[in-house]
Order: structure tokens, then sequence, then C-alpha cells
């Protein structure tokens, strides 16, 4: 029997933010994470439209072998999708113009997992108690310290942290890292906006997925404690665990955050 995915998902406004523009979806196939730009025109829609794009994506392949699916080449057209959704608004609406999204996005077939990320928002991997981080942020700080031109330290608190480098957005193709991850039994993942990262450090993360067992109550625990260090920006969070289990009969994605408000309205 193959590894199959077990997650719950949480996104909350903040304490500083007037709205929630990150978006989250969940499935037994797909872990995806879009935190909409804050300062860019509708941050809400773009991530809004980056998770349908994904979700899309999810319901083409409800039912199919994965084993024969090319899982980047899949990702990288959902993104492509994405983008082209943003153009298309964008050239429909001048207010929409500029808008922009990152995302990090898993597409899964048993231990084979295809990963996607553009922007900000991260990925982990807690194995054997050691928390990993998957994805580098496309930020001009991470630049400098790849380039060595500022310590790790010094990014912490750099007054330029926030400034993205690659995103997704209108009138741009998209340009994801794209990478194929093996998953083992018993690893735990962490997808999550930079509301979560800003106020909790890797330690911080590593202690509550390692002592909470509940999938929903490390989610709870998470974007509690952002919110207990300040809350200053929407926090969303998929804790998610690969387990020896048969996959469950409901498939119905668990969509959180803008995009599940937007389907609502």
């Amino acid at each position: 029997m193959a590894p199959t995915l077990r997650s719950a998902a949480g996104s909350d406004t903040g304490r500083r933010r007037p709205m929630n523009q990150d978006s989250a979806a969940t499935s037994p196939r797909l872990l995806a994470v879009a935190d909409g730009m804050g300062g860019h025109a509708h941050g809400e829609v773009a991530s809004s439209v980056a998770i349908s794009a994904l979700l899309d994506m999810d319901s083409q392949l409800r039912g199919a072998n994965l084993r024969d699916v090319d899982l980047l080449g899949t990702l990288s057209a959902a993104l492509d999708d994405a983008a082209g959704r943003l153009t298309a608004l964008a050239h429909d609406n001048a207010e929409l113009r500029g808008t922009g999204t990152t995302v990090v996005a898993f597409l899964v077939d048993g231990d084979r997992i295809g990963v996607s990320h553009i922007g900000d928002s991260r990925a982990y991997l807690l194995r054997d108690g050691e928390l990993l981080r998957l994805t580098r942020d496309h930020t001009l700080v991470q630049a400098l310290v790849d380039e060595g031109r500022i310590s790790a330290e010094e990014a912490v608190d750099h007054p330029r942290r926030s400034w993205l480098i690659r995103t997704l957005q209108d009138g741009a193709a998209a340009e994801p890292d794209l990478f194929l991850y093996e998953g083992r039994v018993g690893d735990r993942y962490l997808i999550c906006s930079d509301g979560l990262t800003a106020v909790l450090d890797d330690d911080g993360v590593r202690e509550i997925l390692t002592n909470e067992p509940e999938r929903a109550g490390a989610v709870a625990r998470l974007i509690e404690s952002a919110n207990a260090g300040g809350g200053p920006d929407n926090i969303t969070v998929i804790v998610a665990d690969l387990v020896d289990e048969p996959m469950i009969a409901d498939d119905t994605p668990l969509v959180v955050g803008a995009a599940a408000e937007r389907e609502l309205g």
C-alpha cells in the first residue's frame, strides 16, 4: 500500500491586517498556500486565482494513476494557467494590474512529491525530530545572503527582508522553482505564509510540530503563536503527515482563507 497524505489547514487575518489576502487548499494529492502581495492591488484576488488553478489541476487528476503523471510538468502548467488568468483579469480591470502572489504547492503520489515554489511562503519537513526547510525565499535579502553580502543573522532584521524578487503575477511568465522530493512514512510537512515565519523561528516551529501530534492542533498552535507574537500579517498554515493508511473515500478539497471567502461570496 502506497503512503497517503493526511492534512489540516487554517488561515487567520492576524492582528494588524484589515483583511485576509492568503489562500490555501488541501486534498489527498495537493497541498498549496498562496500569499497575495499586500503591497499590490487586490492580493486576495491573486491568491484565490492561484489556488483556483491548482484546484482545477487537482480535479483533473482525481481518480488518475499518478504514476503516469509528470508531477513537475503538471504543477508548472497549473502555474502557467494561473499567470494567464491573472493577466486576463488585469486586461479587463485596470485596478488588478500589478496583482501578484506567492505560491508553494505539493503534488503528491505516495512517496513521490513534486514541489513548486515562488516567493517567500515556505515548506518545511520534520523528519526524525529534525526540521529542514525545503524552499528558499525569493527575496532581495535571501539573494544578499546567498551572495555573501550579509549574514543570515543580519537578514532577520533587515529593513528590506520582505522585498520579493520573484512572484506569480499578471503580465509575466511563471518562474517557479520545481523539484522532486522522496517522502517517507512518518514525515510531517508544514507549508505556510510568511505571517508565521516572520514571528516564529525554526526552533519554535519545530517545537510545535514535534510536540503536537494532532495535525489540527498543530495548525491551531502555530497560528496562536504567531498572533501572540504580534500577528503582523495574515497567517496561513498547512500541516500534513505522510502515513501508511488507505486514501480516504471523500477526497473533496479543503479550501481556507481568501479563496474560501470568495467561493462563499
